[in-house]
């Protein structure tokens, strides 16, 4: 597993879950001690990495 996206709060957390599980792509929370950071980072397989990335891309534009 690689680190892949640190989210901001809650909000944006359940909005990039919602982008791997609608395609798929497994993943893992860990906790992080900062808590300002919003308290976890999301982990995927390397080899989904590229595929997660560009999902989330898309759907900011």
């Amino acid at each position: 597993m690689v680190r892949f996206y640190d989210p901001v709060n809650e909000e944006d957390l359940k909005r990039i879950e919602k982008i791997l599980q609608s395609s798929g792509i497994e993943y893992f929370l860990v906790s992080v001690p900062e808590k300002e950071l919003g308290g976890y980072q999301i982990q995927v397989a390397e080899e989904d990495f590229a595929h997660a990335e560009s999902l989330v891309n898309r759907s900011l534009q």
